[in-house]
């Protein structure tokens, strides 16, 4: 198989120089699966496990393979096998903080209420991507505030970012949505589609380059499956009905999986998303929200809480219709969130620091997380 056919680049053939020296060969995750993987490479596609000695130097969740990665291993194509000994340095990720288990819990931060609990992680969900294809529903599952969720997690990846409205079929005002989404995307294209039955899924084609990498990602039963089987042109891929009283899907797609297009593009599956916590600074939800943060920049105190002080230019937009309320609620639990992540993180770093200056590698601290010496 020809590497630059599933997305070689000079930016990882520079920095396998070293791994090449060692006599490993690079390959590419196509498929994860509870801690099993399978790979692209020169010898086809082959069932890869992780090297002892790199499983233990491992430090935190981000150092194991992510679908999209590029990884130095040692193959055995008699045997269809692998071992993946090194992972190399990521060129784009999409990450999230993982989703919370074993019960939420509600956090004060400055007055306002985020959610709290769950491990202080980077989750890495795919690497290497060029180009983000985020997916909402025409049929119930359209929602403002997850767009400009996805723009921020989408932002911070280093891809580009498109925005889908799948089952353009089955909604009578498909335009009319697609204006209210290209009110908070901005610069972003937003497309109207219908993976079903094929309606305007020619607009994404310009999209589709030689070994450039598509991720798509989205809730249960959007139609991620369906437009990439509607790209392959056949049913490559499980797909599954949604409920009809909430519109809501199952997880026909279980695991992160690659496929290969005839054109040369790859696409990436993920599995439909229930929780979307952020893994970003303020600074990204700062860019995200621009429109807002110019008009914070107007208020007449630059301490101003926009509630009673007089000159608030924010409250003015919101007033005049200039401002929609629900993007500012929005911007507004988005940014705490943000900031509450930092103070785990900060918490998080001290744990570490602490443990490890007492000698004690590869403990995990309360939250299990591990750190390397």
């Amino acid at each position: 198989m020809n590497l630059k056919r599933i997305g070689w680049q000079p930016f990882f053939e520079q920095h396998f120089y070293v791994f090449d020296q060692k006599g490993y060969s690079p390959a590419r995750i196509a498929k994860e699966h509870k801690g099993m993987y399978a790979v692209y490479s020169s010898w086809g596609k082959l069932t890869a496990s992780l090297s002892g000695r790199f499983r233990y130097q491992i430090s935190n969740r981000n150092g194991f393979p992510a679908i999209g990665d590029w990884v130095a291993v040692s193959p055995m194509p008699m045997e269809k096998k692998a071992i993946i000994h090194a992972v190399l340095p990521r060129k784009s990720r999409f990450c999230r903080k993982p989703p919370v288990s074993g019960g939420r819990k509600q956090v004060n931060i400055d007055g306002h209420s985020v959610i709290g609990g769950g491990l202080t992680e980077e989750q890495i969900l795919a690497a290497n991507i060029d180009i983000m294809f985020f997916m909402l529903s025409l049929d119930g599952n359209f929602n403002l505030r997850r767009i400009e969720r996805y723009i921020i997690v989408g932002r911070e990846s280093g891809a580009s970012i498109v925005i889908i409205l799948n089952k353009s079929d089955v909604c009578p005002y498909p335009d009319k949505f697609l204006e209210q989404a290209k009110t908070v995307a901005g610069d972003i294209p937003v497309h109207a589609v219908s993976a079903l039955d094929l309606t305007n899924l020619n607009s994404l084609h310009p999209y589709f380059k030689p070994g450039h990498t598509i991720a798509i990602s989205g809730s249960s039963g959007v139609g991620k499956s369906t437009l990439i089987n509607a790209f392959l042109g056949k049913n490559t891929l499980n797909t599954g009905a949604v409920r009809e009283y909430d519109g809501k899907g199952r997880h026909t797609t279980t695991w992160r999986e690659m496929v290969l297009m005839d054109e040369g593009t790859i696409l990436i599956d993920t599995p439909g998303m229930r929780e979307l916590q952020i893994w970003v600074d303020e600074e990204t939800i700062s860019e995200t929200f621009g429109d807002v943060e110019n008009l914070i920049g107007q208020c007449r105190f630059s301490d101003c809480s926009h509630n009673t002080e007089p000159g608030c230019a924010v409250r003015e937009a919101i007033e005049k219709g200039k401002l929609d309320i629900k993007r500012w609620h929005n911007y507004q639990a988005m940014k705490f969130e943000a900031r509450y992540l930092g103070i785990r993180k900060k918490e998080k770093e001290k744990l570490v620091a602490s443990r490890k200056k007492r000698g004690e590698p590869y403990k995990r601290c309360k939250d299990n997380f591990r750190y390397h010496t």
